[in-house]
């Protein structure tokens, strides 16, 4: 991989990292429509550590204070009742999906899952889910002609069971295309919970499992066309670009629909299905190239 290639990788992974239309796609893409190798999951793993240190760096009051209030939960009892302590536990309990899936599924994650076709789907199925999920949570905001608003839930009304479904959600992004944020987005939404709460929880449920993630990925490093440099260069040019991305975004999902995302994850699956019919693009696309 070259200095170039590590650089427009990274700038990808950053700009799409936390925006509902999968990284992990977009880096496949990227690599597929510039003729360059798949740049594999491990490399995709690794560079997500920079856009997850934008996260930890941007929501540091609220993971400080979660940590420390989980922390001192296990020694004071009278604590455990905190909504800060509990959110701590519920980080954990919604990272075991993803963490026996992606063990579990380690082979076909770096192989099967990588197809265009699939991506394709991917792209266009959770594009029409995000886009239902949108919906709904509009039409409870702003009521009807015949119903009222109705109050959607924050995070303080987040339980075990609904931290599982989010876990659950976000284990599908393990196939890519599907994107962490926009499953969990989704999920949440769909769950009653407002724009700003499923966002939120997405990022902070998404710390554990890229941070674990990426640092398993670590002794795949190197290997193959993907040097260290080119890696490490990839995923400090992710961090930059993701910090500047998800302050954006925490504001507009504030007072915008998700449907901008919704009609170009559709409309991408649909020329990639194009794509690969015409034969422009071969569904194994960069995996042996270069």
């Amino acid at each position: 991989m070259s200095w170039f290639e590590s650089f427009v990788l990274g700038l990808v992974q950053g700009l799409t990292e936390f925006l509902p239309i999968s990284s992990s796609a977009h880096l496949r893409l990227t690599a597929a429509f510039a003729g360059w190798q798949d740049p594999g999951a491990a490399f995709t793993a690794i560079t997500q550590i920079g856009t997850e240190a934008a996260v930890i760096i941007y929501f540091r009051k609220d993971i400080g204070r979660i940590i420390s209030a989980w922390a001192r939960s296990l020694f004071h009892r009278e604590l455990r009742h905190d909504h800060d302590a509990q959110m701590g536990w519920l980080v954990i309990v919604g990272s075991i999906p993803i963490g026996v899936l992606g063990i579990t599924l380690k082979d076909a994650i770096e192989g099967p899952f990588r197809d265009l076709r699939l991506i394709a789907t991917t792209l266009i199925v959770m594009g029409v889910v995000l886009g239902i999920a949108d919906r709904l949570a509009a039409r409870d905001e702003t009521g009807g002609r015949h119903r009222a608003a109705k109050q959607r839930k924050s995070l303080t009304d987040l339980s075990v069971k609904d931290g599982l479904l989010y876990g659950i959600c976000q284990a599908m992004a393990l196939i890519p295309g599907v994107s962490r944020s926009g499953a969990t987005i989704s999920g949440g939404l769909l769950m009653g919970y407002t724009r700003e709460s499923a966002a939120r929880y997405s990022f902070l449920l998404a710390i554990p499992a890229v941070l674990a993630s990426g640092v398993f990925e670590l002794k795949d490093a190197g290997e193959g066309h993907v040097s260290w440099g080119p890696t490490l260069f990839a995923t400090l040019i992710a961090f930059a670009v993701g910090y500047a991305v998800i302050a954006w975004f925490m504001k507009f999902i504030s007072h915008k629909s998700f449907m901008p995302f919704v009609i170009y994850r559709i409309l991408l699956g649909i020329a990639l299905f194009a794509l690969v019919t015409a034969g422009t693009l071969t569904p194994h696309a960069g995996e042996t190239a270069g």
